[in-house]
């Protein structure tokens, strides 16, 4: 069966083509499922699947000869190009940025591949992206052709297809602009706090269930800052092994100490609770003033959940604090896209402190803090990045507003239902195809972003390239944002694709996964043999609605 790829937009159409294009239309109400966990089941943690042995094996050992290979090349380039070396020496008697040592990866092995990692686009992220074209000219030099290819988008956070260069949103933002103009110009605490971030904060914080929210201009800003806030030297922060970086940074700033516990392991969490509170504070053994615990509610490079009913179950049992950071899960997860509470159908307020982005299920720029009266109303005052930072844009304001009464159903009504179940859907359609196909995936079956393991370092090119030139952009990731041995592609979903564009993406994988031989997972549950591509389809819109189809022991 060959499928065919889906018509690209085209400059010359009309807009009303061009916004269908960019939000694909759903042709069978089939194509949709609502998510969320099942009332009163316990949350099934997702079974990584392994590769043979071998797989690791050749994986360490073509890391071992790209690092000889490396060290040689080095060890002859200072003989004999040591101009190509100065910026890693002292010249003048300044020191140099970096020593060849701490250069070493990225230069002799992420830059030989960053034609994978960087590709500038152009246009609106939609169901569709537009990648410039270009040609590689050396390490890390690039020619550009002036054209662009447009491919199908599985490598953008744009989750409910918000992002769109046409529609309700982007009318809303662009009508403020005639009242409001393009910015702030100032921080919230001066003159930067208008009557729209009071009414985006007040429905903010009645959208993911909480009594007051704060707007933030940027994502990673938000976390960085707000354990200042909240801990001190006398705070002990408990964080999950796979926190995102700006959690770790924000921990080390606030000056609180922090423990580790296993990603996601519920018996980790308690011992390391419970060994905290019976050692107390570092030498002077005094308890710590507080316990604080923070984990995220959809991790975005394993695209597996926190076992949120858990983590409130151990709060409550040792009087600890929760912060839940939402990046990826707010808009995303849920019935009605509220995030990983709505998700396991928890009252949000038994979370102390919630974070999320609204870069990605909104379409918007930044984020947001939200929590009790109490501690927004002390935290409005000595937040960072409130007192100091530019105030988010009136536009975004408007996106922010329009696409969460879209989601909330306030806003033209049954919109924000079907994007969140077409979302739904397309996730767990694609990752049961990948499973079927024999492919090895991490995370949950409800996830938007599904991680497809790849292992070996020149198989990461081979995937980003050749899929490219079939109309498919994605993004690769590997060290240092996983563990050396486990290189990927993160694939990240979108209501605004349509089944047909998932298909035509798995026929695709299927055939590169034959060529560079990525098949070795063991499938799904029943699954005898791998499939082919006719059989991978087959059914798949039924097996997709299935609960807990995708735990499958290696």
């Amino acid at each position: 069966m060959l499928l065919k790829m889906p018509d690209a937009p085209a400059e010359d159409r009309p807009p009303e083509e061009v916004a269908e294009l960019e939000f694909g239309k759903l042709t069978s109400t089939d194509y949709l499922y609502v998510s969320q966990h099942p009332a009163g089941q316990p949350y099934p943690n997702p079974v990584e699947d392994d590769p043979p042995i071998f797989i690791y094996i050749v994986t360490y050992l073509s890391y071992l000869i790209l690092i000889i290979i490396g060290h040689i090349r080095d060890f002859f380039g200072k003989i004999f190009r040591p101009e190509a070396y100065e910026h890693l020496v002292e010249k003048d008697g300044y020191a140099p940025w970096s020593d060849g040592f701490e250069s070493f990866y990225e230069r002799r092995l992420k830059e030989r591949i960053d034609d994978c990692f960087a590709r500038p686009i152009h246009g609106a992220p939609g169901r569709y992206i537009k990648c410039y074209q270009r040609i590689k000219m050396g390490i890390n030099k690039y020619q550009y052709t002036g054209g662009s290819d447009e491919c199908l988008n599985l490598s953008s956070y744009n989750y409910l297809g918000f992002g769109q260069s046409k529609g309700t949103c982007t009318e809303a933002a662009s009508e403020i602009v005639d009242s409001y103009g393009t910015s702030g110009c100032s921080p919230r605490d001066i003159v930067g706090t208008t009557d729209l971030h009071q009414q985006c904060e007040r429905l903010i914080a009645d959208f993911v269930g909480q009594d007051d929210a704060i707007l933030v201009s940027q994502g990673y800003g938000t976390n960085a800052f707000i354990f200042e806030c909240i801990a001190d030297s006398k705070t002990l922060v408990l964080s999950d092994a796979l926190n995102h970086a700006s959690t770790r940074f924000g921990v080390r700033v606030s000056g609180a100490s922090v423990k580790v516990f296993e990603h996601n392991d519920m018996k980790s969490l308690e011992k390391v609770i419970r060994n905290a509170i019976a050692q107390g504070q570092p030498k002077s053994h005094r308890p710590w003033s507080k316990i604080i615990i923070a984990v995220e509610g959809l991790y975005s490079m394993e695209g597996d959940m926190c076992n949120l009913v858990e983590i409130i179950r151990l709060k409550e049992k040792y009087k600890c604090y929760l912060f839940v950071d939402e990046a990826h899960s707010i808009g995303a997860l849920g019935p009605n896209g509220r995030g990983i509470s709505d998700y396991f159908g928890v009252d949000p307020k038994k979370i102390d402190v919630l974070m999320g982005t609204l870069t990605k299920s909104f379409g918007a720029t930044g984020g947001y803090i939200s929590g009790s009266q109490k501690l927004m109303d002390r935290v409005r005052v000595d937040y960072a990045t409130n007192v100091h930072g530019e105030s988010v844009p009136p536009p975004v304001l408007a996106q922010i507003i329009s696409s969460m009464s879209i989601i909330k159903g306030d806003l033209n009504p049954g919109e924000g239902a079907l994007r969140l179940q077409r979302l739904a859907f397309n996730s767990r359609y694609f990752r049961s195809g990948l499973k079927k196909l024999g492919f090895i995936i991490y995370g949950a079956d409800d996830s938007p972003v599904i991680p497809l393991l790849v292992f070996l370092p020149a198989k990461m090119p081979a995937v980003s390239r050749k899929l490219y030139d079939m109309g498919i952009a994605l993004v690769i990731a590997a060290y240092p944002a996983t563990p050396i041995v486990s290189g990927r592609v993160r694939l990240c979903l979108s209501s605004a694709l349509t089944k047909e564009d998932l298909d035509y993406v798995l026929e695709k994988f299927s055939e590169i996964g034959d060529l560079i031989y990525l098949k070795f997972g063991s499938g799904i549950p029943g699954q005898t043999k791998k499939m082919n591509i006719q059989e991978a389809l087959a059914g798949n819109v039924e097996m997709c609605k299935q609960p807990n189809f995708g735990l499958v022991k290696a």
